[in-house]
């Protein structure tokens, strides 16, 4: 019993991930056909448990985000430096995601994924119209900040709280007031972020059952070349691309960066969405990775908004799919303008299930090739939405280290620390000693 107790958090996430697979699977092995398995505990009992704990994750996004970008702002006494951390911040998500498509496209046209197979799909795929770049910026900014928070408007929340706490940085004694209640309600927060962590291990358990009792092995089966290339990589940008970047940008070790993500990872597997990661991939990135919080405050919420990796890499090996299967020939200027549409499409992509299928058809238009080609993939792109949203999430936070390092806002005895963030103990000691000493160098 004393060595069950003594199970971190990451195992029994990962104990819930294999048995809700595993339960998923022998459901839909033995069960498929019965009604009162699919309305009483897939329908049921699962879906009730997956979908309150994916809800209590989204409902910390926006105040999380607000609150701790506000206060990381509000904290800067060089407001000149919120520019530069922005640049560095969106140029290196921008780089990410133009080499994940570019990667991405250079293996499907090695493989040539659907080549001697002929695809046909009775089912539609109605694309909504994606926004134009200018509209993007346009909608950036928010006409009624309440309603931007209602609807998760994450781009106009960030652009808000950017606002609201360079507003109170200038503000003097006011400010200083009203920053002091925002340092008190962000502690609020993250002791909330820490009592719903402790029941991912069930929601994961119940998603994952109820995904792979639904999906069906025979569509993974008839997608399988497409399936795998983009799997192969997903895995390929995220074992390899990031950790080369990170040792490139800041020379520290990418292994200890690669195992502490593990727990941000399952999380972001489970719920498919990088804005209902974004609690713990903050936590991970303050408490393990040893981020000061007015950096992780600013870099993930806008990396979960704008850098799309996974869906980019999706995106091109799409592409090259769907224009093999209808027999349409790309040529090098079609392969720049889907990498150029993919990358800058990022920005105005939400962080939630599925949205890649809307941003993949302005993709396909963009070439000439017929939308209706997504109808296709549609079986397996759950499954996949899952992998990508992992890979996603490593971005955010291999960027967040990159940009912390460069300004001076990394602690390397908390990132080289195995047990960084292990406990609550462990994780709050060194992350206090973090800010204090990172509070100490600015001062001097």
């Amino acid at each position: 019993m004393k060595n069950d107790s003594k199970l971190s958090l990451t195992h029994k996430i990962l104990i819930g991930m294999i048995t809700g697979i595993g339960l998923g699977v022998f459901l839909q092995t033995f069960f498929a056909e019965s009604i009162l398995v699919k309305d009483y505990i897939v329908d049921g009992v699962l879906n009730i448990a997956g979908s309150i704990f994916v809800s209590s994750l989204k409902m910390l996004v926006v105040p999380l985000v607000f609150v701790s970008l506000v206060c990381g702002v509000s904290s800067m006494k060089d407001t000149a430096r919120l520019g530069r951390l922005g640049g560095k911040t969106v140029l290196l998500y921008l780089a990410t995601t133009a080499i994940a498509i570019s990667l991405a496209m250079a293996v499907a046209l090695l493989v040539r994924p659907g080549t001697g197979i002929e695809l046909t799909s009775e089912a539609a795929f109605v694309a909504k119209e994606a926004p134009s770049i200018s509209q993007v910026i346009i909608d950036m900014f928010p006409d009624n900040p309440i309603a931007s928070m209602a609807q998760g408007n994450m781009l106009q929340i960030i652009v808000f709280a950017l606002l609201f706490g360079i507003a109170i940085a200038i503000s003097g004694e006011p400010g200083k007031r009203i920053g002091k209640h925002f340092e008190d309600f962000n502690v609020v927060i993250m002791k909330l972020v820490t009592i719903l962590m402790n029941l991912a291990p069930y929601g994961v358990f119940a998603l994952l059952a109820k995904l792979f009792f639904e999906i069906g092995f025979d569509a993974i089966a008839s997608l399988l070349s497409y399936f795998m290339v983009v799997l192969v990589v997903l895995l390929l940008h995220a074992l390899l691309v990031y950790p080369s970047l990170l040792k490139v940008l800041t020379g520290l070790n990418p292994l200890i960066f690669i195992k502490k993500m593990r727990e941000a990872i399952v999380f972001a597997f489970s719920t498919a969405s990088s804005n209902a990661t974004i609690p713990v991939t903050m936590e991970t990135a303050t408490h393990k990775l040893g981020v000061r919080n007015s950096t992780a405050s600013f870099t993930v919420p806008l990396g979960a908004t704008i850098n799309m990796d996974g869906t980019s890499i999706m995106q091109g090996v799409a592409t090259i799919f769907i224009a093999t299967v209808y027999g349409i020939d790309l040529t090098a200027g079609n392969f720049l303008m889907v990498i150029v549409t993919a990358t800058l499409a990022s920005v105005g992509t939400a962080g939630v299930p599925g949205v890649g299928l809307i941003t993949l058809a302005m993709v396909l238009q963009q070439v000439g090739l017929p939308v209706e080609g997504i109808a296709l993939i549609i079986g397996v792109d759950r499954l996949l939405d899952m992998v990508r949203t992992a890979v996603n999430i490593t971005g955010d936070s291999m960027v967040t280290v990159a940009v912390a390092k460069s300004e001076g806002d990394l602690n390397i005895e908390t990132y080289n620390n195995p047990q960084a963030g292990l406990s609550e103990e462990e994780v709050h000691l060194p992350h206090g000693e973090s800010d204090t000493s990172l509070a100490s160098a600015e001062k001097a």
